[in-house]
């Protein structure tokens, strides 16, 4: 049966109302020659030729367990229990659309609600939205919020130059014309440097915990001198992280967003990632996304509903906050499965296992002739090598010769960082694959490389 939705009837009726005579009039604005353009396509296939075609373009790809990976900077390779895509796969959950509809999503809005109930504690915070797009869109909704609470009287935020390089760059450009100053990040100010920077025009201090350079800085007393100049902070965070350090909210931080892709969401070659974002009790009605409040029915029976959508769609756009219209709700679910069926000693658990074996690789390649580790500051499951040539050429004979893909090259962001990469080690990577890059970085150093060495698996 063929649904038609209006009839001739309607259509000419509608035409009427806007005043045009037929559907045709309605593409005038459109030069005739762009209306219907000659399109250089391919011969058209059946779906079993579709299929065939798609087969072999997933076979062009590779799986991340095809390489040893000591690639991260803001995108990790963690363990995803299989209990996390069983669960997104069912059809109750499987898909990312907004439940406004809480009689019929009481599951959707219950799942979502424990997500946030696990961020804040987590993050030491009162109160978690359902997620943003990615750890960088949180932070340029953080700037929002801020700039929402001031009402725009304060007009400089202060950015760590520790913070990701490309989580500074989505946020200038998420406020380019918007009056606000960014400050801080140009050169490697240090955190004093920061902290003298504050003043009555400062909205926000922006730091990360630990820093992109795998570093674990020391911020005590850093809220009490951003909260004296009448400013709030920010912390971006590595959630994995939060399972053996201290929670943001316990050092003061008013806001906490990060990305959430290492809570059980795989690399998948960029994305959909999570940005999660956490703040106080105080500046819950200016946070962007959408807020699951329990309450009880007429009934008595609890219940789950959607409390705050603060998005132009629901209110005038001059008052929005955000003008997000959804958010990768199936990455929220995985993070809450993962979280769930991790639990505190399991967070805690990876987190010891990134430390220590992010450690050994540390002392391994520092003790490599040519090579040097930056110790100066204690660090989680990253570190800063120094390499004694170009990174990329160190990068492709790692790849090409060793099936290992190596770290992330820093002179990418900053020219004065010539020839340092970032590694990363996780609960991913084995003694043997450590040992293996120990000896692949070895034998990068010399000017030719053999081919006979076999892949780190």
């Amino acid at each position: 049966m063929t649904y038609i939705p209006h009839t001739d009837a309607d259509r000419a009726a509608m035409l009427a109302a806007i005043g045009v005579e037929s559907l045709d009039d309605l593409f005038d604005a459109v030069p005739a020659e762009f209306r219907f353009p000659t399109l250089d396509l391919p011969d058209p296939l059946s779906e079993l030729e579709v299929a065939w075609e798609v087969s072999g373009l997933a076979r062009a790809n590779v799986a991340a367990n095809d390489y040893a990976i000591f690639l991260g900077a803001g995108a990790y390779h963690h363990f995803v229990p299989s209990v996390v895509d069983h669960i997104l796969r069912r059809g109750e959950f499987f898909t990312a659309y907004t439940p406004y509809q809480p009689e019929l999503s009481q599951g959707t809005l219950q799942a979502i609600f424990e997500y946030q109930s696990m961020m804040c504690m987590l993050t030491g915070m009162d109160a978690a939205n359902a997620s943003h797009y990615d750890g960088a869109t949180s932070l340029a909704e953080a700037v929002t919020m801020v700039n929402a609470h001031f009402r725009g009287k304060r007009s400089k935020v202060i950015l760590s130059p520790g913070v990701h390089p490309q989580y500074r760059a989505v946020v200038r450009t998420y406020h380019q014309g918007s009056g606000l100053k960014f400050v801080g990040d140009k050169g490697r100010a240090t955190l004093p440097d920061l902290v003298d920077m504050l003043d009555k025009d400062t909205a926000m201090l922006v730091v990360q915990y630990p820093n992109f350079f795998g570093q674990i800085e020391d911020f005590s007393g850093l809220a009490d001198a951003v909260h004296a100049a009448g400013a709030l902070l920010c912390i971006v965070t590595d959630p994995i992280a939060l399972g053996l350090l201290r929670p943001p909210g316990a050092l003061g931080a008013d806001i906490v967003v990060g990305e959430g892709q290492p809570l059980g969401i795989p690399l998948s070659f960029g994305g959909p990632y999570l940005g999660f974002f956490a703040t106080r009790s105080e500046y819950v009605r200016k946070i962007a996304g959408r807020i699951v409040g329990e309450t009880v029915d007429q009934d008595g029976r609890r219940a789950y509903v959607m409390t705050l959508r603060p998005r132009e769609q629901d209110i005038r756009r001059e008052k929005a906050t955000s003008n997000i219209c959804t958010n990768q709700g199936l990455m929220a679910l995985a993070a809450c499965v993962y979280m769930s069926v991790m639990g505190k000693s399991g967070l805690r658990r990876v987190a010891e296992l990134c430390y220590h074996k992010a450690h050994y690789a540390a002392e391994q390649i520092d003790a490599l002739d040519g090579y040097s580790v930056d110790m100066s500051k204690p660090f989680f499951k990253e570190f800063v090598v120094t390499c004694p040539k170009p990174v990329s050429e160190i990068n492709h004979i790692l790849l090409e010769h060793w099936g290992i893909i190596g770290g992330y090259d820093l002179s990418q962001d900053d020219e004065t960082r010539k020839n340092q990469v970032l590694v990363a080690v996780t609960e991913m990577n084995s003694r043997d694959e450590i040992d293996t890059l120990v000896e692949a970085l070895k034998e990068a150093k010399k000017p030719h490389i053999h081919l006979s060495h076999e892949h780190a698996h």
